[in-house]
């Protein structure tokens, strides 16, 4: 490995990046096996165990319904990631080819896709979600959908501007003069050059998404009871959090983690995928390098 390629890499592993990694790892780790972690059924009900404290039983205590509030914590961090991860899913497969063909062909294909965008960019994304919600039916299938369709003209834009400027370089030019077609072009060709900024923003779009799931079940749009969702616990904790604090605390807490780990990480991600964004190395690392390479 040559010293340029461990300067690259070790200008990413910084503290706050190793950290939040280690964090979101820890999460998804914490998410994929609440089965095994859980000591107690999420839904449980135990009235006999209301609102106690944090015990050897129950590190978190228990909520309004005597329901292990940890265990409800791990369950609802599935819940919570692969919902936040459906929105991006969506927002990417119609956001990506819709910015592809607009940044591509331009002319009335890109006025008539960017000023549907620019319609549903107008309205607060959070307001269009709730209307969709509204009219579509509570659950988190549909808060899920909705996010994603007013996650799509972001995402469109961001791609749209990227292939307006890779289709002007050579290589585009040097495969229409090979006689490959627009497709093959714009996905084989164009679109991998432009993943490295597409995957900055999507990391980033997840903490967005989280956020804007936990509003809807917080309002009890999104994730219904007696399901287990950060967003749901953080509403239901609501009401007991004078008697409670970590019914809410807890939620509330693991949503501010993930999030912040998430903004760390995306600009860890981006700085080493940015040269511009790179630390540039010391005077003394820069006459070794010199000295080496001669």
């Amino acid at each position: 490995m040559d010293n340029s390629k461990k300067e690259k890499i070790k200008s990413f592993f910084t503290g706050p990046v190793i950290v939040s990694a280690v964090v979101l790892l820890l999460i998804i780790l914490a998410s994929v096996f609440a089965g095994i972690i859980a000591k107690y059924d999420p839904n449980e009900v135990d009235i006999s165990n209301i609102l106690s404290g944090p015990t050897m039983q129950h590190f978190l205590g228990t909520d309004k319904a005597g329901r292990d509030i940890f265990s409800r914590i791990l369950f609802g961090g599935r819940m919570t990631l692969l919902s936040a991860l459906g929105v991006i899913l969506i927002s990417v497969i119609i956001g990506v080819p819709v910015g592809i063909f607009s940044g591509y062909y331009g002319g009335w294909t890109d006025k008539m896709l960017m000023r549907i965008s620019d319609i549903i960019l107008a309205f607060p994304s959070l307001l269009l979600a709730f209307v969709f919600v509204s009219a579509f039916g509570r659950g988190i299938i549909n808060a899920v959908v909705a996010l994603g369709i007013v996650y799509v003209p972001m995402l469109a834009k961001l791609t749209r501007s990227l292939v307006m400027v890779e289709k002007n370089k050579v290589y585009v030019e040097a495969s229409k003069s090979i006689g490959y077609s627009d497709l093959n072009i714009m996905f084989k060709q164009i679109l991998p050059n432009c993943v490295s900024t597409l995957l900055v923003q999507l990391t980033l779009d997840i903490g967005y998404a989280i956020l804007d799931l936990a509003s809807m079940s917080f309002l009890g749009l999104g994730v219904q009871p007696p399901t287990s969702d950060w967003g749901a616990m953080l509403d239901e904790g609501r009401i007991v959090i004078t008697i409670s604090p970590l019914a809410s605390l807890a939620p509330g807490m693991m949503i501010i983690l993930t999030v912040v780990a998430l903004n760390i990480f995306g600009d860890g991600v981006r700085a080493y995928l940015d040269p511009q964004q790179r630390k540039l190395p010391s005077l003394k690392k820069f006459k070794k390098l010199v000295g080496e390479e001669m």
